[in-house]
């Protein structure tokens, strides 16, 4: 049986040591401390911007946010700034796959070089590629992982009669079509990831060792992810129709899971 040479602790040591967040954080736009907040405010309309730093002695020392209300006796962009919290900053250095996490309690972050803040990631920097390849690794590793317990848990061609048989015949009508070509490999290569995510869910024992609560939490899972590869293959809006909290909540499940496939017959 040839072994995966791909493990989820592989992925996690290549987010954590190679891609941290300024790949994907941003320059944090700011206006003087000094102007007045009605065209601090008008300088933010004009540049679409929710948020802006405050810069003052070349230091930037907090932030705004579009839509503040005008408060009398209060006439500067400092005088409205919000002062940073500890828990709004991250270092630059900061490994992707942990800054994910913080962003199931925040709209923001505010990135440290140094001693200095210099940048800003929002929910709109987790759509950039750094973070759709992190995503697409766990899931294409899931599959991965899918494919190799039904080679373990269904001997021979077992698993055929477990199958569904229209999914069993497009199967075949795909792998005809590769050895039209001189391409094809073996008929289980030519599952879909919901054939693989049925067999597994099908065998009573792989159902008990991958430890899920209940089928229906399992399935959730399963189609969420399958969701969520085609979302990435077709490089569609990461969040249309959930929130960034449920993504980041199904990512850590997938590497959940992606661990307890991983232990199963290593």
């Amino acid at each position: 049986m040839k072994q995966l040479k791909s493990r989820s602790h592989d992925l996690r040591t290549l987010f954590e040591r190679d891609i941290t967040a300024d790949y994907i954080a941003e320059p944090l736009q700011t206006l003087p401390a000094d102007l007045e907040m009605i065209e601090g405010l008008v300088r933010m309309d004009l540049k679409d911007f929710d948020v802006m730093g405050v810069e003052h002695q070349g230091l930037i020392t907090g932030y705004l946010e579009r839509g503040v209300l005008i408060t009398p006796g209060l006439t500067t962009c400092q005088d409205y700034q919000t002062v940073f919290k500890l828990q709004d900053l991250v270092s630059a250095g900061t490994p992707l796959i942990k800054l994910l996490p913080l962003f199931k309690q925040t709209d923001r972050l505010f990135v440290l070089e140094g001693n200095m803040i210099t940048s800003i990631i929002t929910h709109g920097d987790l759509q950039k590629a750094p973070v759709r390849m992190l995503l697409f690794s766990q899931v294409t590793l899931l599959e991965m992982n899918l494919l190799r317990l039904i080679r373990l848990y269904y001997a021979g061609d077992s698993w055929q009669s477990v199958l569904k048989g229209d999914r069993l015949d497009l199967a075949q009508r795909h792998l005809q079509s590769s050895q039209a070509r001189n391409q094809a490999i073996s008929l289980l290569d030519y599952l879909q990831f919901c054939d693989k995510r049925d067999l597994v869910l099908r065998h009573p024992d792989l159902f008990v060792k991958l430890k899920f609560s209940s089928r229906n939490t399992a399935e959730h899972l399963f189609k969420s992810a399958e969701k969520l590869r085609n979302c990435l293959a077709h490089a569609q809006d990461l969040v249309h129709d959930s929130t960034w909290s449920e993504l980041i909540i199904l990512a850590e499940g997938i590497e959940s899971l992606l661990i307890r496939c991983e232990a199963i017959g290593a």
